[in-house]
């Protein structure tokens, strides 16, 4: 009897993995709401937009319609995630169920999810691993202020949080208990929520764990800092399972979004990102498609920036060395959020892996790069601190302001390139920045022009190498290269087509515009 019931169960086991194999997930979209409906969103969330001065709800703060979700449950339909941003619900459904739901009079459209999460690997986080970036963004100067996050809520939408609670760095967040809820959307909330920070199925579910570090992480015993954000308070969402798996998991990164923003959380650090997608070539995003606008998270993060007043911060990817991709992810692109490159540690120029924005863009993508050895999702949740000390200086600073004021105190400001935004954010010139907002913020700045094939300039006191970015518009780097100074004197040697090139000294910003 044992020996058929074990037939029996892996005859079963196998039925379900073909049936899962034949289901592909979609996102269906419905026609309308009741517009008699209660917004899904919490007093804090108002008052948060009312602060802003953003409307305090519109149509897609509207829950989706409970008839609607009630036919598709009866259309063998298993809804996986419901959005009211995009009035939509996800679900895996077969050939024939597909047919059955298009058929349906209330659904607009169905949609694949196409794309994957890639995560970059990282390895764990050390004080010795964080504390040069420390140094680079100046810490010690929203320390000296007494800024820290204190008072500020930061959702983290990651992989997973393994052991978390264990870990050293991040002993302080639950000793106050700062975690305010959290939610699991790779495996169902209610079954394994008492498995959140213990459930290890892959590399990744370390990932937000080092992320949390690398916004918040204190080591009390050593009176050392690896964050900026030690006293913030949390919301965690984990939306991913695996590492370059080719799945969509878009829908979850949206739910955790309209989850956070329903709670009134405004500031939120996401180290995931969308890179080439299904197995499938036909499905899979293209280069022209990280354009702020094809795909569904970077519509739901400018959804977030332009109407919930969220400041998304986001990694800019991995895939600098990559010649087949070279550029951001999604939701990098996207123009309301803050995409966070990465630099080298000594010369604060782009470091190879560090995804760079592509030229089709209208805008300026990475936003600002600060350094990091282990991948741009852990150079984002550094930006994310440094968010938070502002956003406690200053509370009443809208997510647009914020954005204004980090790129205006990074380093190489105003010119800004393709390869690291505006630089590396300086807390010293923000809170300049803070102290007086009329201050143009290029006050290291300076413009010269030039013809020719060379130029020299005279750069006494000046590090004996210097980096400079050749550029082929006011945007778009050609190269970028280590010069070295001969007697305190700098030559650039110009390259064919390039128009203007960029001198970053660290405390000052040469751009030459050659003529």
């Amino acid at each position: 009897m044992k020996k058929i019931g074990t037939t029996i169960a892996a005859v079963a086991m196998l039925s379900f993995s073909f049936s899962c194999l034949a289901q592909t997930k979609y996102w269906i979209f419905l026609k309308d709401k009741n517009t008699t409906d209660a917004p899904a969103i919490s007093p804090k969330t108002l008052q948060n937009r009312l602060q802003q001065g953003l409307t305090l709800y519109d149509e897609t703060d509207l829950p989706v319609k409970k008839e609607y979700l009630q036919q598709l449950q009866t259309a063998d339909c298993q809804t996986l995630n419901i959005s009211r941003w995009f009035n939509a619900v996800s679900a895996r459904l077969t050939a024939e169920q597909l047919q059955a739901v298009q058929s349906l009079p209330f659904v607009s459209k169905v949609q694949p999810i196409n794309g994957q999460f890639y995560i970059a690997k990282t390895q764990p986080n050390r004080r010795s691993a964080m504390a040069p970036v420390m140094t680079q963004v100046q810490a010690d100067e929203f320390k000296k202020a007494g800024l820290n996050g204190k008072g500020i809520t930061i959702g983290v939408i990651d992989a997973g949080f393994l052991e978390a609670p264990t870990n050293n760095l991040l002993k302080h967040i639950f000793d106050r208990k700062a975690i305010l809820d959290k939610r699991d959307y790779v495996n169902p909330p209610l079954t394994y929520s008492d498995k959140f920070y213990t459930t290890a199925e892959t590399f990744s579910d370390f990932h937000g764990t080092e992320v949390m570090s690398a916004i918040s992480g204190a080591n009390r015993s050593e009176s050392a800092q690896n964050g900026l954000a030690t006293e913030s308070q949390f919301y965690l969402a984990r939306t991913d399972h695996g590492t370059r798996e080719f799945r969509g998991e878009e829908d979850n990164w949206v739910a955790a979004m309209e989850w956070m923003d329903s709670l009134g959380v405004r500031l939120i650090n996401t180290s995931l990102g969308y890179a080439q997608g299904f197995t499938d070539p036909n499905e899979n995003y293209q280069i022209n498609q990280m354009d702020g606008k094809t795909s569904i998270i970077s519509q739901a993060a400018q959804l977030a920036a332009d109407k919930k007043g969220i400041l998304v911060i986001v990694s800019a990817g991995n895939e600098g060395d990559d010649p087949s991709w070279r550029i951001i992810s999604t939701p990098a692109d996207a123009q309301g959020v803050l995409a966070i490159g990465a630099t080298n540690q000594r010369y604060w120029n782009r470091i190879g892996y560090s995804s760079i924005g592509p030229e089709f863009l209208p805008y300026l993508k990475p936003n600002v790069s600060c350094f990091s050895l282990y991948g741009t999702s852990l150079s984002a949740p550094v930006i994310t601190g440094f968010a938070a000390c502002l956003m406690q200086a200053n509370p009443t600073l809208t997510n647009k302001q914020l954005i204004n004021l980090i790129e205006k105190s990074a380093h190489l400001y105003p010119y800004g390139n393709n390869f690291v935004g505006y630089g590396v954010p300086l807390a010293s010139r923000a809170l300049a920045l803070l102290q007086n907002p009329a201050e143009s913020g290029t006050t290291y700045a300076r413009e010269i022009k030039a013809s020719g094939t060379s130029h020299t300039l005279k750069l006494p006191g000046t590090s004996d190498m210097v980096s400079v970015f050749h550029k082929k518009s006011s945007m778009h780097v050609l190269t970028q290269e280590i010069v070295r100074l001969r007697e305190g004197q700098l030559t650039i040697q110009r390259l064919e087509g390039e128009t203007h090139t960029t001198i970053d000294l660290k405390t000052e910003v040469i751009e030459v515009v050659w003529e």
